[in-house]
């Protein structure tokens, strides 16, 4: 059970100011990719915390002082954390993919298939509880599985 109380949450984290382009807004492609994963988690119950729909899709950024405490929180405050890490590297969901490393977050990292990403990811499983999950045409069911399958597992405490 997340700090947020009964409801389980999930933080979703990718690509963010790459991804927008000209006219100042997120690209229709990438964007459709957040919202059918937000829409499916929350059909399954979930709060999902999601920078880029809070931010409404790049037309309303928020200060950095404010994006990553928010961020930070959120993060917290979930039960999972599922990430696209980006190609090339999202510098942002790097820090957001340490962090939720560091909280002891199950986390999900959504690759691209013959992509290369870096050592400190590619090796992360190591030091911290991640799974893997080689994006294909069943992103959404596949990531909608994998939550639930983490969310509904007993936390990890070391030491016990």
């Amino acid at each position: 059970m997340s700090s947020t109380g009964s409801r389980r949450s999930v933080f979703l984290a990718g690509p963010f100011k790459a991804l927008v382009d000209d006219t100042g807004a997120m690209r229709v492609a990438e964007k459709a990719r957040f919202e059918a994963l937000i829409d499916r988690l929350e059909a399954e119950g979930y709060q999902v915390h999601n920078a880029h729909r809070r931010e409404a899709w790049g037309k309303e950024f928020l200060r950095p002082e404010e994006c990553t405490r928010l961020d930070y929180e959120e993060i917290s405050d979930s039960t999972v954390f599922v990430a696209f890490p980006g190609h090339p590297a999202s510098p942002g969901t790097h820090i957001e993919i340490g962090w939720a490393s560091a909280l002891g977050k199950p986390i999900v990292l959504l690759l691209e298939p013959d992509r290369e990403y870096a050592f400190l990811v590619r090796g992360l499983h190591t030091v911290a509880d991640v799974t893997y999950l080689t994006i294909g045409d069943d992103l959404v069911d596949e990531v909608a599985a994998l939550v639930n399958r983490l969310a509904d597992r007993e936390p990890v405490v070391e030491g016990v």
